[in-house]
């Protein structure tokens, strides 16, 4: 499915429930809050985006610990959960999306190679994540994760 079927999916499905979202991206950068927002009256869901592309934004904004991004860098699960509840911590919204990764083609490594991305989903029922390797240059890594961020959260409305 496209992003943009997927966004028209989720909006249907976030207002049959009474819900909004928020989005809490680094590697993306806001493509997930943009998609969202492209739509036309996406403020009766879509709640707000934090794009905590640095370390500290991340600590500042959605109070992801210090300790936690030293202890397994900012590319992990552990920060992926984090991000995902910090944004729902920070907003009103009933479900969040976080997003955490390597887009190159800069800035890989052996453990975290590019294309890494980790996903958290905040819902009412818990908070889950998810690891994902995508191919293709920085844009197409980019917009992979956007699509599986928007699919992943589809998912796993209650």
């Amino acid at each position: 499915m496209n992003t943009p079927e997927l966004v028209l999916d989720l909006a249907r499905e976030l207002k049959a429930r009474g819900h909004t979202m928020a989005t809490a991206e680094s590697c993306t950068g806001g493509l997930i809050a943009g998609a969202c927002t492209e739509v036309s009256g996406s403020s009766d869901w879509f709640e707000r985006g934090f794009v905590t592309y640095s370390n500290a934004a991340k600590t500042e904004l959605l109070g992801v610990p210090v300790e936690l991004i030293a202890q397994h860098g900012a590319v992990s699960e552990p920060v992926a959960r984090a991000m995902a509840a910090g944004a729902l911590a920070h907003s009103p919204a009933q479900l969040a999306v976080a997003v955490t990764g390597v887009a190159g083609p800069t800035g890989g490594s052996a453990d975290k190679p590019v294309g890494t991305v980790w996903f958290g989903w905040a819902t009412p029922a818990g908070t889950f994540t998810e690891h994902q390797r995508f191919d293709g240059d920085r844009a197409a890594v980019r917009a992979a994760t956007v699509r599986h961020a928007l699919a992943g959260l589809l998912q796993r409305l209650p």
